[in-house]
C-alpha cells in the first residue's frame, strides 16, 4: 500500500508536534537547570563574600550579617544540592565569573571602606538580583518541585534584603 499525500501530510503534522513538544519540554527543563544553576553561583558567592568579611570588618554588626548570611545560605545551598540531584543537574561549586571579580573588588581598596562595600554589593544589591532571579523561577519555573522551592526560599532573602538594608545605615555612617 502507498502512502497517499494525506497521509504523509498527517505523518508531517504528528512528528513536528512531537518535535515541538519535545523541545518545549527541553527547553522548560533547561529554563529551570538554569535557575538552579544561577542559585547555586548566587548562594556561593554570597556565602565567600561573608567569610571574606568575616576576616576583614571592623563593624561587630557586619560581622553578625555575615555570619548569619553564612549559616542561612549555606541552609539553602544544602537544599538546593538536593533538590539539584533528584532533577539529575550538576551545579556549580562557586560563585560566577563576574561574581568573583565583584568579590575582588569589595576586597580591594581602603580597608576602612571595606564594611560600607560588603553591605551596598553582598548585603543590598545582590540580594536583590536573587530575589528577581528566584521570583521569576517561583512564576515561571515548569516543574512543580524547583517552582515550590524558589516560593519558599524567598522570604528568607526578602529577609536579608531588610536586613542589608539597615546594615548599610549602620556602615555609612
Amino acid at each position: 500500500m502507498r502512502p497517499t499525500q494525506r497521509h504523509v501530510r498527517r505523518f508531517a503534522s504528528l512528528t513536528l508536534v512531537a518535535a515541538a513538544t519535545v523541545f518545549t519540554a527541553t527547553a522548560h527543563a533547561r529554563s529551570d537547570t538554569s535557575f538552579l544553576k544561577e542559585a547555586a553561583h548566587a548562594g556561593a558567592a554570597e556565602i565567600e563574600a561573608s567569610k571574606l568579611a568575616q576576616a576583614k570588618a571592623k563593624n561587630a554588626d557586619v560581622k553578625a550579617f555575615a555570619e548569619s548570611m553564612i549559616a542561612d545560605h549555606t541552609q539553602v545551598a544544602d537544599e538546593l544540592k538536593a533538590l539539584a540531584a533528584t532533577k539529575k543537574v550538576k551545579l556549580p561549586d562557586g560563585p560566577s565569573v563576574s561574581q568573583k571579580a565583584e568579590i575582588k573588588l569589595i576586597d580591594a581598596g581602603d580597608n576602612d571602606k571595606f564594611d560600607e562595600r560588603y553591605a551596598k554589593y553582598f548585603g543590598v544589591k545582590a540580594h536583590q538580583e536573587t530575589i528577581e532571579l528566584f521570583e521569576k523561577a517561583s512564576l515561571e519555573a515548569k516543574d512543580p518541585e524547583v517552582k515550590a522551592w524558589a516560593q519558599k526560599t524567598l522570604p528568607g532573602l526578602r529577609h536579608h534584603l531588610e536586613m542589608a538594608h539597615a546594615l548599610t545605615a549602620v556602615t555609612q555612617k
